[in-house]
């Protein structure tokens, strides 16, 4: 049992609930979809599957530094994640990750609510200092709802991943306590 288990965060726009098994489903449907994982660092990886999903869910839910949400919407339709990965309370940090499944949510503000949420509980209940995280240089809509929460650019990691086998630069970005 983690400190997120029990939680559920409210936004102005989205509620943050923690991610149970019986979402698994949703998941693959939304990993599936080639123009969600284009954005997620999963373009190289193979098709996703429930049986794929089922695997990467048990090795997530069993990390203890590792704190995963579902976003909802506030009248409870379910339309992405977000999760703090390697919560570090010695060092006081994690890295953020954030995925609108539902395409049809793009661009209307749901994951910038949702990253100002988590952030408050990071902050204020995690008592964590600093919010890092990685995102694709071209990446246009998230660098904008990450500067419109605090996050600042912190450098250009060049040709980090690799989309549909061609380099491609990252940013690292973060987010103090403080800021």
């Amino acid at each position: 049992m983690t400190v997120a288990d029990d939680v559920r965060l409210e936004g102005e726009l989205v509620l943050l609930r923690p991610r149970v098994d019986e979402d698994l489903e949703l998941f693959a449907r939304w990993h599936g979809n080639p123009d969600v994982r284009h954005w997620l660092h999963m373009s190289e990886m193979p098709e996703q599957t429930l049986e794929i999903e089922r695997q990467r869910w048990q090795i997530a839910r069993n990390d203890p530094t590792r704190i995963s949400f579902v976003i909802e919407t506030l009248a409870g339709e379910p339309i992405g994640n977000i999760v703090l990965i390697g919560v570090d309370a010695a060092h006081r940090r994690a890295e953020l990750g954030i995925a609108i499944g539902e395409k049809g949510d793009w661009g209307r503000g749901y994951g910038t609510d949702a990253i100002r949420v988590i952030l408050r509980f990071a902050f204020e209940v995690l008592k964590l200092r600093r919010i890092e995280l990685i995102t694709d240089a071209d990446n246009e809509r998230g660098i904008r709802a990450y500067e419109k929460c605090g996050f600042v650019c912190e450098g250009v990691l060049r040709a980090k991943r690799l989309r549909y086998g061609k380099p491609l630069d990252m940013l690292i970005m973060a987010v103090l306590s403080e800021d």
